[in-house]
Parts: structure tokens; C-alpha cells; sequence
């Protein structure tokens, strides 16, 4: 069979090596970190949410980051400096925002195809990850909210989920130890919660053990995609059959290198980890995942001993920095929620959220019929990752099914 390099080793990368794995093709994986999972698949809020699936695209949203460009706790900042990148995305996404209902569908269809692919990875892999069927608890604090909310239901029908709207009472009945003044919420049995960061690792670990190949800790300089092969330069030159672009952030550059466009912005997004030291903070910790839609955060429970919290979204370019005044609403919001639970013990995290300005993953094939992306999955990349690596890996088996004589990778430094 046919060698595929894919880049990058995030959740969508490994997911993506999954899917060629099983299609009998040898896989060689590339990733500048030394081990799987070590950005934006380390520490995200923990959710598989269908429930999470409407994009963003709405003039409400815009009106929103202009009113907290200057709230440095905003759930949405936005650094003014202009750079050409940062406009060319934002008109694409305005663009867009005649496709919301479309895409939040669309969305809502791949989150629920995804769920039985996660599945199989799991069991298949024998994977641990702090996996729980608890369900998805959205509550809201304003009529408008709630307003919203029930549209968005409907279009998340369409996609094939199903939510059930609850009274206040209801809402507390589902998690007890929430605290504030709720007006009502939604409850997605469906949806569930687990550790991303053990099961991209876990995932990572058996493909290896099965021969797929990880070329880690050092980062891929160069990619070229010609008529017979396609050349990646990292530690050593190497040759494949093809290449499948999974480097989050880093796609819109390998794209360019391949002569394609893939306009994926960086969007900060950050999460603390509360350890959950003594019994009473375990016990005043929610059970169920949480997503407050007013402060746009969500929240899992993993295990019994850690409670994550994420949420925020920050349009400042490829900047890893971890602001205090960004992860001091999360720590706030906790307390003021849950007070029960200790925030002495608190690890805060920030990681870039590979964005399209249509919020829907670029999947498929680009320029060269040897090149193709599963990259762009924004604030949903576990959720969407084992559906669309499904359907960009049957692309590949699709431009490769009548090779008979496969390229063998050749060291060529």
C-alpha cells in the first residue's frame, strides 16, 4: 500500500492516522513536539459536544467583539493591531455569515457521525481517557439567551441531535451544586466528556505499537508536493505517496508551501485545571459537564480529582502567552458558581484554536491529488476529528485505490 505522511500530531492528526492505519496504508506521522497531544490537544475543555456546534458567524457576534474590544475579561478579545491576515480572515468570516444556518447544521451532523468513530478508536485502542456519558448541561441567565437558545435547538435538530429544554428547577435537579441566578437550560443526554490529551496519547501509543511511524520533536521545514511524490524535510528528507495536512495552526502554512490556501487563524483559547484535593471540594464540584452560555465557558469533570474550566476566545495572532487578566474570569467564575470547591490548587493553559472563517474543518483534497487537509476544526476539533478524518482518509483510499507499484519512503538526507 501507498505511505502517507500526515502532519501534525494533535487529535486531528492521530485520528487522521487512525482512519489511513486501518485502510492498510503505512502512515508516518511528524510532529515538531516531542510527544503527542502537547498543544492544542493538551488541555481543552474536555467536551464531545454536538450540542456546541453552532458556528459563529451571526452579525450578533461581530456587535459583541466590538463591544468588548476594551473588557480585558471579555469572553471575546480582539487585539486592534491591524495585520493583513487577521482582516483577509474576519471578511471571510462577515462572508460567511449568510451560511450560519447551514453550517451550524452541517456541524451538528459531523459532531453526531463522529461519536460512533470515537467509539470504535477507544474500545479498539483500549484507551483510558476519564470518559463519561454524564450528558451536557447549557443554562442560561438571560431571556435572550434562552430565546436563542431555543432557535438553535432547532437547527441542531436538523442536524440530527436532540436537546431537551429544562425549567430552572430542572436545571438544578440535573447539577445541585450550581449556584446562580439560572432562568433555564438545555440537556444534551447524548453528549459526554473525557481527557483529550490521555486519549490522543493513548491513540498515539497503540498506532505505534501497530507500526505506524512517529517522527517527533523537530519540526517539518519543508513540504513539496510533486507529479510522483510528495517530499517532506524534517530531521532526515523523506518521500511519500502523499500527504495529509493536520498541523492546526501551522496549516496555513504548510498550504502555502504546497501551493494551496488555507486561511486558518489562531484563536487563543484558555482552560485551568482545579485540583480537587479534599473530599469537599470533590463533593461541591459539578458531575455533569456545564456550558454557561452568557460567559461562553464550558466545564468537564475529570475523574474524581480535577475539575476543567475553558472558555474565552482571543484573536491576538500566534501567541502562546498566558494572560492573568484572561484566566482570572475563569477562576472567578468557578468560585462564584461553585463555592464549595477549593481554587488553591489551580493550572492554568492556553492553546490555538485552528479557525476557517466559515467554522467548518477544510477537509479534502488540495491543489495536488497527492495533498489533502483535515485541519481548521476550531473549538470542536475532538468532536469533529473522527468524522472527519473518515471522510478525508476515504478520499485518499479514493486517489489511491489503483496504485499497483507504491512508492517506498527513500532517506534522502
Amino acid at each position: 500500500m501507498p505511505h502517507i505522511a500526515v502532519l501534525g500530531a494533535g487529535i486531528t492528526g492521530v485520528t487522521t492516522a487512525y482512519s489511513l492505519h486501518k485502510r492498510g496504508f503505512e502512515v508516518t506521522v511528524f510532529d515538531r513536539q516531542r510527544y503527542a497531544a502537547m498543544e492544542t490537544s493538551f488541555a481543552n475543555g474536555g467536551q464531545l459536544s454536538a450540542s456546541n456546534a453552532e458556528v459563529w458567524n451571526q452579525w450578533s457576534t461581530v456587535l459583541k467583539g466590538i463591544r468588548w474590544m476594551l473588557q480585558n475579561d471579555a469572553p471575546l478579545s480582539v487585539n486592534p493591531r491591524p495585520g493583513w491576515h487577521k482582516i483577509s480572515w474576519m471578511a471571510e468570516f462577515l462572508g460567511n455569515i449568510p451560511r450560519y444556518k447551514a453550517n451550524t447544521i452541517e456541524t451538528a451532523r459531523l459532531a453526531v457521525t463522529a461519536r460512533a468513530g470515537l467509539a470504535e478508536m477507544a474500545e479498539q485502542a483500549g484507551v483510558d481517557f476519564d470518559f463519561t456519558p454524564a450528558g451536557i448541561l447549557h443554562f442560561y441567565k438571560t431571556q435572550q439567551d434562552l430565546d436563542h437558545a431555543r432557535k438553535v435547538t432547532g437547527l441542531l435538530q436538523q442536524g440530527g441531535l436532540t436537546r431537551r429544554e429544562l425549567t430552572p428547577a430542572e436545571v438544578l435537579a440535573k447539577e445541585p451544586t450550581l449556584r446562580g441566578d439560572i432562568l433555564g437550560g438545555f440537556w444534551t443526554e447524548s453528549d459526554s466528556t473525557g481527557d483529550i490529551h490521555k486519549f490522543t496519547v493513548g491513540l498515539a501509543d497503540w498506532l505505534q505499537a501497530q507500526g505506524v511511524q512517529f517522527e517527533m520533536g523537530h519540526a517539518v521545514e519543508n513540504v513539496r508536493a510533486d507529479a510522483d511524490s510528495v517530499t517532506v524535510q524534517g530531521r532526515t528528507t523523506q518521500r511519500f505517496d502523499g500527504v495529509v495536512v493536520s498541523a492546526g495552526v501551522a496549516s496555513r502554512s504548510f498550504a502555502k508551501m504546497l501551493g494551496d490556501r488555507v486561511n486558518v487563524y489562531p484563536v487563543k483559547g484558555y482552560s485551568i485545571t482545579v485540583n480537587l484535593k479534599d473530599t469537599a471540594s470533590q463533593d461541591a464540584a459539578p458531575t455533569v459537564s456545564l456550558l454557561d452560555d452568557k460567559a461562553k465557558i464550558v466545564t468537564s469533570r475529570l475523574g474524581r480529582d480535577r475539575f476543567r474550566i475553558a472558555g474565552t476566545a482571543e484573536f491576538n495572532g500566534e501567541n502562546r502567552d498566558i494572560r492573568a487578566d484572561r484566566v482570572k474570569p475563569l477562576v472567578d467564575w468557578c468560585e462564584a458558581h461553585f463555592p464549595g470547591v477549593s481554587t488553591e490548587s489551580v493550572v492554568p493553559w492556553a492553546g490555538l484554536r485552528p479557525m476557517m472563517p466559515n467554522m467548518m474543518p477544510r477537509m479534502g483534497a488540495g491543489r495536488s491529488d497527492r495533498v489533502f487537509y483535515n485541519t481548521g476544526h476550531g473549538h470542536l476539533g475532538w468532536t469533529l476529528s473522527p468524522a472527519t478524518a473518515e471522510i478525508v482518509c476515504n478520499s485518499v483510499a479514493g486517489r489511491f485505490k489503483k496504485t499497483s507499484m507504491p512508492l517506498h519512503t527513500l532517506k534522502l538526507a
